[in-house]
């Protein structure tokens, strides 16, 4: 697959969930065949989209990348032994799974990507739950798992085999039930539990006006907000706009907040109107933030106003702190491309042992 398409997956997998209330588990496995100086085998665990773990074969453990959830082994002793066992148990069986695929698609050399994304989601309001089970190969479904009917959907021509044989397997397709309805629930429940001070937290930003020149565009920059559902617009008195209106990708801060900015080509704009235009900021769920289109507020690095007494230009300022975030995500990007194909809910993280498949596209049930 093109490193283009893994960052169009990358940004799809990282968009947020429309409901505040629904709590989500996924699991990405990602098995890879011909690429250098790249894991074989990569397992990355999420929490309402904020990744907790993290497994690849080249270190053969499985480490927290939050540091709450350190607390698990209160509950749980032996937890990361244990699975770091079964992340080394999955690598023998995804290497299995990929030259399997590789067979199926009368394919030998090259490169190639096998994953499975698996989990489940509840909302803590209503008590719905759902699970999902699903893989890919080199970027394109390939058989998925349909919860409520309990069978496999086959992708592919090549994944039929897979298909007839799993859907045979009726205990294997009540585990699957099982797992998804009550114990991927239950750890869901632990993993929000563990992280509750930091994956229900909020935080506000702060807002500047900053420009570079005179003819240059108003940009209306919001940075250190927390969670990424946010929105930031333009608005001439209650209409938003959209014309002459150019809005900048949101960027990960290296605290874990968020920054994005929205510019406002001014050019146009008389400067009776100025005070009518506003920046409006808000936070799903949250009040509204707005600052007022207005020459004294806004920092720019020409003449004297917006220039600091101590020689520092806040909008350099913010553009290299931009400029070192977009840097920090492309390094983020590069590392963990090839594990996200498609943004799908849900995660199966087992903490049994597993035994040997002897199918090798076959996943363990528990």
């Amino acid at each position: 697959m093109k490193s283009l398409d893994f960052l169009l997956l990358l940004a799809l997998l990282s968009l947020p969930d429309s409901s505040a209330v629904t709590h989500t588990l996924k699991y990405f496995y990602t098995a890879s065949s011909g690429v250098p100086n790249f894991p074989e085998f990569v397992i990355v665990g999420m929490v309402d989209d904020v990744q907790m773990v993290h497994y690849d074969s080249n270190t053969r453990r499985t480490q927290p990348k939050q540091e709450w959830m350190k607390n698990v082994t209160e509950d749980e002793p032996g937890y990361w032994d244990t699975q770091s066992q079964i992340g080394v148990g999955h690598q023998q069986i995804y290497k299995g799974n990929i030259e399997t695929a590789k067979q199926r698609f009368n394919q030998t050399g090259g490169v190639h990507i096998y994953q499975n994304m698996y989990g489940c989601e509840w909302d803590d309001e209503t008590g719905e739950k759902n699970g999902f089970d699903q893989f890919g190969y080199d970027g394109a479904d390939f058989i998925s798992f349909k919860l409520k009917e309990g069978i496999w959907v086959a992708a592919k021509r090549e994944a039929e085999i897979t298909k007839h044989k799993w859907d045979q397997d009726e205990a294997g397709i009540e585990q699957l039930k099982s797992y998804y309805t009550q114990f991927c629930i239950e750890w869901l429940q632990k993993y929000v539990n563990y992280g509750k001070s930091s994956l229900m937290r909020t935080e506000l930003p702060s807002v500047s006006l900053l420009q570079k020149t005179p003819s240059s565009p108003v940009s209306c920059h919001a940075t250190g907000f927390y969670p990424d559902r946010a929105t930031l617009s333009w608005r001439k008195g209650e209409e938003e706009l959209h014309e002459d209106v150019d809005h900048g990708e949101m960027l990960l801060n290296p605290d874990g907040t968020f920054q994005m900015s929205v510019d406002l080509k001014v050019s146009s704009v008389p400067p009776e109107d100025w005070s009518s235009y506003k920046c409006v900021f808000q936070l799903s769920g949250g009040k509204e933030i707005t600052t007022t289109l207005d020459k004294n507020q806004i920092r720019t690095n020409w003449g004297k106003p917006g220039v600091r007494g101590d020689g520092e230009d806040p909008s350099n300022t913010a553009v290299i702190a931009a400029v070192a975030v977009v840097v920090l995500a492309l390094v983020l990007i590069a590392v963990v491309g090839f594990l996200l194909y498609r943004k799908k809910k849900g995660e199966r993280w087992r903490s049994e042992g597993h035994s040997e498949v002897k199918e090798p596209l076959k996943p363990n049930p528990n």
